[in-house]
């Protein structure tokens, strides 16, 4: 292509057909001429990076003399000085020969070398994982560190993380020009699949950026949602994760298609019609109203279950806390139960409630019925809204729950913000009133003394999950508690003078 400019610069066409994607150049060198004989300017090697040029050239012009300069760069692979393009320094025109063809073969193996390298044996996608953000770097590094254990809960291998504290905070592209460049070269030289932000991307920066580098990008709501959609094994399940999907889905689907008055068939269709935009619109829309009567249904069932319970008299203990902490192993303890069990987030998702068996409690004869317990999802910083939404029902059922347990991993060493994020999602959920009781799970991981101080400071009990012989200070204090929210109820439906209800409505008060 031959282009014409002024003294302003050029402009360069559209390039979407030349090798899409990161793995490669280009395919294209930019091959232009400065007038003033200046060097390789900051828009010129802005080009080569963001348009991952194969090199990009400036002939100098010297009106004076009839030889003049040739200014080269190209982009570099991975590199111990993490350099991200190398710069030549300036040659004789009449004196610069190459074979290019040869020279850019070589430095594209170079690439591939550097791409395989990160190669697993299993396919999983490779991801950079990018956090932006004003609050301090040391809770950036911790929100980070949480996207990481996400990211590879997913199945995918994180090869890069990238932390920015700017200034300002773009509002098209959230990092700025400079570090867009740093992230077209680094994506390119690693081999780069996919790209995730930490912070919640509005659709028209997840546009921008995704136009930008030729590559998917999502950011933490995406992922946990992904995460729910591997894990949902329940009809409930894969409905309340479909629903969340789609609701996050409705305000994204604003990008152009090439369709933009596709025709509609039959009376009443003809004309301009619906746009391709308005009819993926509006099939969501649907299938959100379909699942959402389809959760009023299965949301029906559980009432009448939980009805049944209430009558017989059964207490409920619901187990909750932070993903990962221990609950579902718990559960298949106490209830002799085979529910599944990883060392992920969100390993479990589709809540699941089970009797107590081989379990003596202390006070039965005081508590009447054994209770039952409930394995629930576990919660995470930032909850997709979207999720809360669809996940209400299951939540929900934690509002019938006469106990909540709220399982801590003591060993993680966040647990103050996983407990902090447990209580501020109760509040959320409408559940801060329900009687809950703190127990501490992997006592085993710490050493001994420093178990019982923060059990002291914080008012729990601590156990192992993995050690039933732990659990006798929990049956005691699941115990305990029941017999005193019994002993409330029963107070409860008592009036001050000490009658009972029936006594009085008998006495025509």
């Amino acid at each position: 292509m031959v282009i014409v400019g002024d003294q302003r610069g050029i402009t360069i066409p559209e390039l979407t057909r030349y090798r899409i994607g990161m793995p490669r150049l280009r395919g294209l060198r930019l091959i232009h001429t400065h007038l003033k004989g200046e060097p390789l300017s900051e828009d010129d090697l802005t080009d080569l990076a963001l348009l991952r040029l194969d090199m990009v050239v400036a002939l100098s012009v010297n009106g004076q003399k009839n030889d003049g300069l040739i200014y080269s760069a190209y982009l570099l692979p991975e590199n111990p000085e993490r350099k991200i393009w190398e710069i030549n320094p300036p040659f004789p025109l009449r004196q610069f020969d190459i074979d290019f063809l040869k020279w850019i073969q070589s430095l594209e193996d170079q690439f591939q070398k550097g791409q395989r390298t990160l190669t697993t044996r299993k396919f999983r996608e490779k991801a950079i994982l990018i956090s932006v953000g004003r609050e301090s770097r040391e809770a950036l590094e911790r929100s980070m560190e949480e996207l990481k254990d996400l990211a590879e809960s997913s199945g995918v291998q994180v090869v890069e993380t990238m932390i920015q504290r700017p200034q300002t905070i773009s509002h098209s592209t959230l990092i700025g020009t400079g570090k867009i460049k740093d992230l077209i070269i680094k994506c390119m030289q690693l081999g780069v699949d996919l790209i995730i932000f930490d912070q919640n991307l509005t659709p028209s920066q997840m546009a921008s950026i995704s136009d930008l580098t030729e590559l998917r990008v999502i950011d933490r709501t995406q992922l946990i949602l992904d995460i729910f959609a591997q894990r949902a094994h329940t009809r409930e399940g894969k409905t309340q994760v479909e629903l969340a999907q789609l609701k996050y889905l409705l305000p994204r689907l604003s990008r152009k298609t090439l369709a933009l008055s596709r025709l509609t068939g039959g009376i009443g269709g003809r004309g301009p019609g619906e746009t391709k935009l308005e009819i993926d619109r509006r099939r969501v829309r649907e299938r959100i109203s379909l699942l959402e009567r389809e959760m009023e249904q299965l949301s029906h069932r559980r009432e009448q279950r939980r009805a049944l319970r209430k009558k017989a008299g059964i207490p409920v203990v619901s187990v909750i806390g932070y993903t990962n902490a221990g609950k579902s192993t718990l559960v298949n303890l106490l209830t002799r139960s085979d529910l599944p069990v990883e060392d992920k987030l969100f390993a479990t998702l589709d809540t699941a409630t089970r009797r107590f068996k081989g379990v003596n409690f202390p006070r039965a004869e005081e508590n009447g019925e054994d209770p039952v317990l409930t394995d629930t999802v576990g919660f995470i910083k930032d909850l997709p809204r979207d999720l809360m939404g669809a996940f209400r029902p299951t939540f929900d059922e934690l509002k019938e729950s006469d106990l909540l347990i709220h399982l801590v991993d003591i060993s993680h060493p966040r647990r103050l913000d996983h407990m902090q994020t447990v209580e501020k999602i109760l509040v959320e959920l409408g559940l801060e009133s329900i009687p809950r009781l703190l127990v501490f799970n992997k006592e085993d991981k710490l050493d001994r003394e420093e178990v019982r101080a923060i059990c002291r400071r914080y008012g729990g009990i601590s156990i192992s999950a993995i050690h039933p012989e732990s659990l006798g200070s929990l049956l005691e204090a699941i115990s305990k508690k029941l017999w005193e929210i019994r002993l409330m109820k029963k107070r409860s439906e008592e009036t001050p003078n000490g009658l009972e209800r029936s006594d009085l409505e008998s006495n025509g008060i």
